[in-house]
């Protein structure tokens, strides 16, 4: 098969180290037989390699020009071409409900909301794999205690074990972007149930880290009323940043016991 070239579309970074795009490829393997999806291919810099690994593989692009040239240079494609918005996809429906797994050179801009769609899939998507910004890699990957270390880190990796594997720099792409990538693999852990309400679980994520800076007693205090007796446990002493995945768990269960306890009393 001949390789493809990487040609620019005005305002897009393409990768031009055919290397790079091969190691990126390779991180499938981790999951192998699994169906792929591919999100994001462009000109099927990182698609050709992913044909050669004899598994079924469906990309996901919406610009049309891209989609053009795809047709044009990857026939063997065929109408595993879908011309759709990733995020507004129903995923079940891509391999008649099959497991898969999930791929790409990602749209920076949207790379978090790709990944919080994966959780909704999660039981469909037992690893997920490729290339985002490093920042963004970082924070995913960031342990309690780093200053990385927020929402994504912590919805993340309740469901998935996360591997940084390694940077890719500016110079690998036309033209250099302003920062700097990563690739990442996210594999499932053997969490089926988190053993807490896990809406709550999400909203005392999302609200106790939007106030970081704000120990666990003033920033969650649109969930739980200060003056409730559980605000008076020293974990409300701590940031967000210190709890661990299952600290969050256990605090989503007595935050939801408080509250019934509450609202059983206000009756």
């Amino acid at each position: 098969m001949k390789l493809v070239k990487p040609k620019k579309f005005l305002g897009q970074h393409f990768l031009k180290d055919l290397q790079v795009a091969q190691d990126i490829a390779d991180t499938v393997d981790a999951c192998p037989v699994l169906p792929v999806l591919e999100v994001g291919p462009g000109m099927g810099v990182l698609t050709q390699y992913l044909l050669k690994k004899d598994r079924p593989l469906k990309v996901v692009e919406l610009d049309f020009e891209s989609v053009a040239y795809l047709r044009e240079n990857f026939p063997q494609l065929g109408d595993h071409i879908i011309e759709q918005d990733f995020l507004k996809m129903d995923l079940r429906q891509l391999f008649d409900g099959q497991p898969f797994v999930l791929t790409g050179n990602y749209p920076y801009n949207i790379s978090s909301q790709i990944f919080f769609k994966m959780l909704d899939y999660k039981d469909l998507i037992p690893c997920c794999t490729g290339m985002i910004q490093k920042e963004v890699a970082e924070r995913i990957a960031a342990r309690p205690g780093n200053k990385t270390y927020g929402i994504l880190s912590v919805l993340i990796q309740a469901w998935y074990s996360v591997e940084y594997l390694f940077t890719v720099h500016e110079h690998v792409f036309n033209p250099p972007p302003k920062v700097k990538s990563a690739v990442i693999r996210m594999t499932r852990n053997e969490t089926k149930e988190l053993g807490c309400n896990e809406q709550l679980f999400k909203q005392i994520v999302k609200t106790t880290f939007n106030q970081r800076r704000k120990t666990l007693r003033n920033s969650i205090s649109p969930i739980l009323e200060k003056g409730n007796p559980l605000s008076a446990d020293p974990i409300f002493n701590k940031r967000p940043e210190q709890l661990s995945v299952q600290n969050f768990i256990d605090l989503t269960n007595r935050v939801e016991e408080a509250l019934n306890s509450s609202a059983t009393k206000a009756e």
